[in-house]
């Protein structure tokens, strides 16, 4: 994408929340009707397409987390302040991203009711080659702290016992980055199962890969889930070329089939 684009889709993205938001400030929904929607999921997955095929709606008020209003390095603040928020707010649907509390949506959908959630998975390949190419941390000593009972790592939270000691094997100080970043992805996702998300009505699951090559039916799938209707501009400038962009990592045969073993969970539910 030229920087003339990026420039004039940013501008074109301005407008029409600026269009939003001045609407709803004439006209806005009625508190009692509002619905909720978090968009969650681990980190490299799809959720900010999500954000940006949501915030092309009239009905939805999208909070990224580049957002400082909901946001405080990328970790959402506390609830009182999203709930004033919600206050404030004269859409008839808040859509907020979630990814570093995905063990606290159980809470967060119970409080913020009525509430959906939207959970997307993208293949575990494609999330570590994006991994490794967006952050540059070593993410071994984050996994080992994790895995401690007594935690206070972010990417420990929620986690039971028993990934804890099936983890905890896998891994060591010559990690590759490629089983690490690949470790992050089962710890992660595998809360949607630990937390019986997959038995539950008010959360759908999402496939990256369906939803970038099949992008108006996936798109009013979760429309219509959330209550949302589905527009065509919604479903503009998204593309498959992102799937298989690089080489698919090598992983151990160990961290291969874990994650492979998970992901084959997720399938009958996209």
């Amino acid at each position: 994408m030229t920087s003339m684009k990026r420039t004039l889709d940013h501008g074109r993205r301005e407008l029409f929340i600026a269009a939003k938001n001045l609407s709803r400030r004439f006209h806005p929904a009625d508190p009692g009707a509002r619905r909720f929607l978090f968009v969650a999921g681990v980190q490299r997955s799809g959720t900010n397409m999500m954000m940006d095929i949501l915030e092309k709606s009239w009905i939805v008020d999208a909070y990224h987390e580049r957002d400082p209003r909901a946001f405080d390095n990328y970790k959402m603040r506390e609830q009182a302040v999203i709930d004033r928020l919600v206050e404030q707010s004269g859409f008839p649907v808040f859509a907020i991203k979630s990814l570093f509390e995905l063990q606290d949506l159980p809470e967060l959908m119970a409080h913020f009711s009525p509430a959906k959630t939207l959970w997307i998975v993208r293949d575990v390949g494609d999330t570590v080659n994006s991994t490794l190419k967006s952050f540059s941390t070593n993410l071994v000593p984050r996994i080992n702290r994790a895995l401690k009972p007594d935690t206070t790592e972010w990417l420990g939270s929620g986690m039971s016992a028993a990934t804890r000691e099936l983890l905890r094997p896998l891994v060591h100080a010559q990690m590759r980055p490629e089983d690490a970043a690949a470790v992050q992805w089962y710890m992660r996702n595998v809360l949607f199962f630990e937390m019986g998300f997959d038995v539950r009505e008010e959360v759908l699951c999402i496939s990256y890969e369906n939803l970038v090559t099949r992008p108006r039916e996936q798109i009013r799938r979760f429309c219509d889930f959330a209550g949302i209707p589905f527009v065509d501009r919604m479903a503009r400038g998204i593309f498959s070329s992102s799937i298989g962009k690089r080489r698919r990592p090598e992983l151990s045969p160990e961290v291969e089939g874990l994650c492979s073993a998970l992901h084959q969970r997720f399938r009958p539910l996209f």
